[in-house]
């Protein structure tokens, strides 16, 4: 497998994490005021998934127009 299909495979998984995390998020807003406490750990859950999935992004990016 080439490393530009690993990292095709790598964002598809990073891309349902991020996906996942988003939704954790939306579901947590919409049952406030209960699990106010929660909010910055599904928050920075969220962030560090899209973070990543940007990350790998760019790389990609950068590998195919090498």
């Amino acid at each position: 497998m080439s490393d530009i299909d690993t990292l095709k495979d790598e964002i598809k998984k990073l891309n349902a994490r991020a996906t996942q995390k988003k939704m954790d998020l939306h579901d947590l807003s919409e049952d406030l005021p209960q699990g106010w406490q929660n909010i910055l750990t599904v928050a920075q859950d969220a962030f560090d998934a899209y973070r990543a999935l940007t990350e790998k992004r760019a790389a990609l990016k950068a590998l195919e127009s090498a």
